[in-house]
Parts: C-alpha cells; sequence; structure tokens
C-alpha cells in the first residue's frame, strides 16, 4: 500500500477517535475516489503516491469550485463546509508554487526547449506538467506560459 494511502487511512482513524466530523467525512470522501480511482479501468491497480495526489488535487478543485458556486448563490453556510473540506484535502497536498517559481520553471523550460512563439504552447505545457503536477492551477501555468510565448 502507497505510503499516501496508509497516511490517509490512519488519519481517518484518529479523526473517528477524537470525534473531528469534518476531517472524517472529508478523509473518507477522498478514500473513496481513491479506491474509485484504482478501480476504474480495464483491470484494478495500486494508485501510487502520485496518483493519489493527483486524485486529492481534483477534490481539492471540486470544493473551491462549489464553494464558489454557493457563494454565488447566497448560501454561506455551504459555502464554508466546502472551504473547511478544502482546508483538509490541503493538509496532504505538497506546497503549491508560487507565481515567481512557475515563471522560472516557465523560463528554463523555455530556454532549454528552444520555444518561441504560441505554436510551442503545447509543448511548453507537457514539459512542465512533471514539475508542476499537484503544485500549480493549470489555468495559473498556462496564462504565465502564454504570456511569455507571447512576448
Amino acid at each position: 500500500m502507497s505510503e499516501m494511502k496508509t497516511r490517509l487511512e490512519a488519519d481517518m482513524r484518529t479523526a473517528l477517535k477524537s470525534q473531528d466530523k469534518v476531517t472524517l467525512g472529508t478523509l473518507r470522501m477522498v478514500l473513496t475516489a481513491v479506491r474509485n480511482e484504482e478501480v476504474s479501468g480495464k483491470e484494478a491497480r495500486e494508485l501510487t503516491d502520485a496518483d493519489i495526489v493527483k486524485v486529492l488535487t481534483k477534490q481539492a478543485k471540486q470544493r473551491r469550485e462549489a464553494a464558489e458556486a454557493y457563494d454565488g448563490a447566497g448560501r454561506e453556510e455551504q459555502a464554508a463546509n466546502e472551504r473547511a473540506e478544502e482546508e483538509v484535502i490541503n493538509r496532504y497536498l505538497p506546497e503549491p508554487l508560487s507565481e515567481t517559481e512557475i515563471t522560472e520553471l516557465v523560463d528554463k523550460v523555455v530556454a532549454e526547449g528552444g520555444f518561441s512563439g504560441p505554436k510551442d504552447m503545447g509543448k511548453v505545457m507537457k514539459a512542465l506538467q512533471p514539475q508542476v503536477a499537484g503544485r500549480a492551477d493549470g489555468k495559473t501555468v498556462s496564462g504565465i506560459v502564454k504570456a511569455r510565448l507571447a512576448g
């Protein structure tokens, strides 16, 4: 079993014992998403820590978007619940990259690959993906790459 999954399950048991309902509920949902990902596809497989980080990133994004939707509908209590769940998930994600760090990575990839112009955007994004996976929002990275290639 992966180290990350073991940690999630141990923390879920701790939350159960301490009666931390938000953490317990969130970790149950996250572990369900992990198990669903393990059995999706043609044959069941054990997820690596990197795969679990992808699942966690997706879950955090879902919570963030749901909170924004609840805010737009004037449902503050539900929005607060979604944000609390997102905070629990963020405990397990790697430290996010700052815009400065993303810009440095983009500059490095563009220089090493000799990329220039908007036509190379896909190539730059493909080269960047392993370095920013789970640590930066794709929309932010895309915006920085687009600005670098256009300028």
